[in-house]
């Protein structure tokens, strides 16, 4: 069962699964990291600066963890946000965005949005014993996109999730050992 408490719809276009994030211009690709938000890292992520939601809301739920998308050793620099709750048996995705200098034509990385994210919540589900199931509500245009873009399937009413076969191919992409 999805919370009923998420009002969301994700709308996060995966542009490329990448095995990081790659720098547009350069095609150099970038190693990643996600670590949970602090507060001080959203003070300039907000509506003014082209951020689409209000992250500091959500990283004011009791029952919700955010964390950011970095380039290794650039810890300041947000590349994407996610925010996930830890449900009984899978993870829930309640919302993905890419930053704003990662969207649009004249982006600066492609890959934020698309496997990183996913996978993160993937591997994130896997660490707690669940497989790598993660849930998530689709807006109306992006179901077929993301079950062909992450193979996640569309259980009905935007619901859709990620299983342990697809889970396991993003966590393998993105989380080599």
């Amino acid at each position: 069962m999805m919370p009923d408490k998420s009002v969301y719809h994700l709308a996060i276009a995966v542009d490329c699964l990448t095995n990081s994030i790659r720098h547009i211009l350069s095609g150099e690709s970038l190693p990643t990291e996600v670590a949970e938000v602090a507060k001080d890292d959203l003070k300039e992520v907000t509506r003014k600066n082209n951020w689409h939601f209000n992250w500091k809301k959500e990283y004011k739920q009791q029952d919700r963890r955010v964390c950011k998308l970095v380039i290794k050793g650039q810890p300041e620099i947000i590349q994407g946000l996610l925010s996930l709750s830890e449900m009984e048996g899978y993870v829930y995705l309640h919302l993905a965005e890419t930053a704003p200098q990662n969207f649009g034509e004249y982006k600066l990385h492609e890959g934020v949005g698309g496997g990183n994210l996913f996978a993160y919540c993937c591997k994130h589900s896997f660490d707690k014993g669940n497989e790598g199931f993660i849930a998530f509500k689709s807006k109306t245009k992006l179901i077929a996109h993301y079950e062909q873009a992450l193979g996640a399937i569309h259980v009905g009413n935007h619901n859709m999730i990620i299983d342990p076969s697809m889970a396991l191919k993003l966590i393998n992409k993105y989380f080599k050992s």
